[in-house]
C-alpha cells in the first residue's frame, strides 16, 4: 500500500508546475551592459535575482543585505523577466526584499542602476536635466534588449503567443519610468504649469530644480519627446510614481494591466498630484493606499541613516512597520504578475 500511495504522488507531482513542487532561492549576479563608445549610452550595472536551488544566506553590500546565493545555477526556465526601476539617487539593491521574492517565485528580476541617476552619479540630472525624462525609460529598455539576446538568459525565459514575458516596477521617478514604457508621454511644460499653481502644496517636487533635477520652468517650449513605449512590457507596477509630467491623453491610451501604490503620507510626491492623479487618467488601473507611510516605504530599510529632501530614508512615521508592508507587497506582486502570466 505504501509503495502504491508513493508512486501515485511521484506521478500526481509530475503533473504540477515546477514552481508549485518546488521552493526556490534567490540567487544573484551582476551584469554589465556595455556602452558606447562615444558614451551616448553608458554602461549599466544590473543586479540579476533569479530562481535558483543554491541556498541563500544574508551577504552585506553596502547598506543593504539581500539574502542571496552569490553567482549560482539558474533554473532551466524562469516565469518571466521582472525590471526593476528605483527612484532618484537611488540603487540596484534598494528593492532587494522584493527582487528576492519574485525570484524565489520563478522569476528573472533585472534591477538596474540609472547612469547618471544614481547614488554615486547624479550627472543626468545637473548636466542634462533635459534629458531626465527619456533617458530612463531607453536605459531600461537596454537592459531588455541585452538580456533577450544573452546566451545565458535568452532561451530562459518563459514566452507565450504575446512574446516573451516582461513586467515592470518601478518607485518614484522610477514608477514615472515604467509608466513611459507602457505608453505615458512626458510634456516638461506640465511640470512649470504645475508648480506655478501648486509649488505649496507640492514643495519637494517642485523645489528639486535648484539641486540639478528637473527644472520647473523653462523660458522656451519643450522639445517633444519621441515615443518611450516599449511594447515588449505587458504590465507594470509603480510605487510612488511621479506623474506630474505624464500627460492625460498618453494615460488613457494605455491598455496593459497596471497596479499603483501611494503612500498615504507621501511628502515627497503629495498623492493627489501623482499617484491618484495617475490612476484618475489611466483606465483600469489598481490604486492600493499604504496607511501611513511615507515615500521611501517601499524600499527596505538600509543599515545607516541615508539623507533625502524629505529626511532619512530609512525614517517611518510612529506605528508603522515597514518590513511587514514590504512582506505583503512581494506577496502582491508575486501575486499580481502570476495572475498577467498565467
Amino acid at each position: 500500500m505504501t509503495r502504491v500511495l508513493g508512486a501515485f504522488l511521484v506521478s500526481i507531482a509530475a503533473l504540477l508546475p515546477l514552481d508549485s513542487v518546488m521552493a526556490f532561492q534567490a540567487g544573484w549576479r551582476q551584469m554589465i551592459i556595455a556602452g558606447a563608445a562615444t558614451g551616448a549610452s553608458p554602461t549599466i550595472v544590473v543586479a540579476l535575482y533569479y530562481p535558483t536551488q543554491t541556498s541563500a544566506q544574508e551577504v552585506r553590500m553596502g547598506p543593504f543585505a539581500p539574502k542571496v546565493a552569490i553567482q549560482a545555477g539558474p533554473e532551466a526556465t524562469v516565469k518571466g523577466l521582472i525590471v526593476f526601476s528605483h527612484g532618484t539617487g537611488g540603487s540596484e539593491l534598494g528593492h532587494s526584499s522584493l527582487a528576492e521574492a519574485l525570484a524565489q517565485d520563478g522569476y528573472l528580476v533585472a534591477a538596474l542602476r540609472h547612469p547618471g541617476d544614481n547614488w554615486q552619479d547624479r550627472s543626468l540630472l545637473h548636466d542634462r536635466p533635459e534629458t531626465y525624462f527619456s533617458e530612463r525609460p531607453r536605459q531600461v529598455t537596454r537592459v531588455i534588449d541585452a538580456l533577450l539576446q544573452d546566451p545565458l538568459w535568452k532561451d530562459r525565459i518563459a514566452s507565450d503567443g504575446s512574446g516573451p514575458r516582461i513586467g515592470a516596477v518601478g518607485h518614484s521617478a522610477g514608477g514615472y519610468t515604467v509608466l513611459a514604457l507602457a505608453g505615458g508621454e512626458p510634456d516638461l511644460s506640465r511640470i512649470a504649469r504645475h508648480c506655478q499653481t501648486e509649488r505649496a502644496d507640492d514643495p519637494i517636487f517642485c523645489g528639486m530644480g535648484r539641486s540639478g533635477k528637473p527644472s520647473t520652468a523653462s523660458d522656451s517650449t519643450p522639445a517633444p519627446v519621441a515615443s518611450l513605449t516599449d511594447a515588449r512590457v505587458r504590465a507594470v507596477v509603480a510605487l510612488a510614481p511621479v506623474g506630474a509630467v505624464l500627460t492625460a491623453q498618453s494615460l488613457a491610451k494605455i491598455h496593459i494591466p497596471v497596479v499603483i501604490y501611494e503612500a498615504e503620507g507621501d511628502r515627497f510626491l503629495v498623492p493627489r498630484y501623482h499617484a491618484e492623479w495617475i490612476a484618475q487618467n489611466l483606465p483600469g488601473a489598481q490604486l492600493h493606499r499604504v496607511p501611513g507611510a511615507w515615500h521611501f516605504a517601499f524600499l527596505d530599510p538600509p543599515s545607516m541613516a541615508i539623507p533625502s529632501e524629505d529626511g532619512d530614508i530609512g525614517a517611518d512615521p510612529p506605528g508603522f512597520d515597514r518590513r511587514a508592508f514590504l512582506k505583503k507587497l512581494a506577496h502582491d506582486l508575486q501575486a499580481f504578475f502570476d495572475s498577467v502570466f498565467r
